[in-house]
C-alpha cells in the first residue's frame, strides 16, 4: 500500500498539471456514475491527507480516491499513450494539456462539501504527518488514549494520526530503539514525541524522488531492517527478526537486540549512545550516514 510520501508527491504532481485547468471529457470507466458532472469545470485544488487523495472542484465536488494495494494515479500529455490497458482505469480525466487516469483504485467516490464533511472514514482521520504544520500534541493525545496498543499497530491507526505505513513504522522505531511490540502505556510522553517527529523527518525526506530510502551507504539495503529478514543488523550484526502485528497481519521488522524493552520506555532507558549515534556507524565499523534530513519546522522542535 502506498504510504503517505507516495501520495503526498502524486497529489503534488497531480497538482502542477490540473490545477485551474478545465475538465474537457471524462472518461467514466468503472468510477461514480455521477462523474460525467465534473465535466466543464475546473479542478481548483489537489490534496493528500494521509494515504487518501482528494481533488477539488469549482463547483463544491470533491473525487476521493484511495490506492490500497492496487490503485494509482497516472499522468499523460495529450494523446500520449497510456501504459496500461483501458478496461483497469477507474477514470481519466481529460483537460487541455494533460490526461490524468486512475487505475485499478478500490475506492473512488464522489462527494460534496457537506458529504466530505461527514464522511464516514476521512472525517476520524488523525493528524497528517506531512501537514506543513504537524499537530504532534493531538496526534499524541489519540495514540496515548489507547495505553493497551503495541505501538508497532498504533503508528498504523489512520485515526490518530495518518500517513505512516509499515515501512516508516519499522524504520522510524528502528532509529529510535523502541520495541515495536512495546505497549503504549510504558512509553514516556517525550519519547512518543521523539518517535512521532522522527517518521516525520524521514518522510519529508523522501519527497522529492524514488526509491525510498532511510540509510544511505556505500553498499547494502536502503532500509535499517525493512525486508531484510535474518540479515545481520548494521548496528549490532544481530539477526532481523519480522512478526505480523494486529488485526491485519503487518509485517514488522525489528532488531531484538538494538530495541529491546526490559522497563519503562522514557528518553533515559534507550540503550546506551542510541539509535541515532548508530546511524553514523555501522556494526562492522564502515561509515555510513543517515539520509541528510530537512530541519523540521519550527512548531515540530
Amino acid at each position: 500500500m502506498p504510504e503517505g510520501d507516495t501520495i503526498f508527491r502524486t497529489a503534488r504532481t497531480l497538482e502542477r498539471a490540473l490545477r485551474e485547468q478545465p475538465v474537457e471529457r471524462l472518461q467514466p470507466g468503472r468510477s461514480h456514475p455521477k462523474a460525467h458532472e465534473l465535466v466543464g469545470q475546473r479542478i481548483v485544488r489537489v490534496e493528500s491527507r494521509g494515504k487518501n487523495l482528494l481533488l477539488h472542484f469549482e463547483e463544491g465536488m470533491v473525487l476521493y480516491t484511495h490506492m490500497r494495494m492496487t490503485g494509482s494515479w497516472h499522468l499523460y500529455r495529450a494523446g500520449e499513450s497510456w501504459r496500461r490497458p483501458q478496461r483497469q482505469a477507474n477514470l481519466a480525466i481529460h483537460t487541455p494539456r494533460h490526461v490524468a487516469v486512475c487505475f485499478n483504485a478500490p475506492v473512488v467516490e464522489l462527494l460534496t462539501a457537506r458529504q466530505l464533511r461527514w464522511h464516514r472514514f476521512l472525517s476520524r482521520l488523525g493528524p497528517d504527518l506531512l501537514a506543513e504544520e504537524p499537530d504532534f500534541e493531538e496526534m499524541t493525545r489519540r495514540l496515548v488514549a489507547r495505553p493497551d496498543d503495541p505501538i508497532g499497530v498504533a503508528l498504523l491507526r489512520q485515526e490518530a494520526l495518518c500517513g505512516i505505513g509499515n515501512v516508516y513504522k519499522s524504520e522510524t522505531l528502528f532509529l529510535e530503539g523502541v520495541d515495536p511490540f512495546v505497549r503504549l502505556g510504558r512509553i514516556a510522553g517525550p519519547s512518543l514525541a521523539s518517535i512521532l517527529r522522527t517518521a516525520r523527518t524521514l518522510m519529508l525526506a523522501n519527497l522529492t524522488g524514488y526509491p525510498r530510502i532511510t540509510r544511505r551507504a556505500p553498499q547494502g539495503s536502503r532500509y535499517w531492517v525493512y525486508g531484510r529478514l535474518d540479515a545481520p543488523c548494521f548496528r549490532c550484526e544481530t539477526p532481523v527478526r519480522m512478526r505480523r502485528q494486529g488485526d491485519a497481519g503487518r509485517s514488522t521488522y525489528w532488531c531484538p537486540a538494538c530495541q529491546a524493552a526490559p522497563g519503562p520506555l522514557s528518553p533515559g532507558s534507550r540503550p546506551p549512545a542510541g539509535l541515532r549515534n548508530a546511524c553514523r556507524s555501522g556494526g562492522s565499523g564502515s561509515p555510513e550516514a543517515l539520509l541528510p534530513l530537512p530541519r523540521p519546522p519550527r512548531r515540530g522542535r
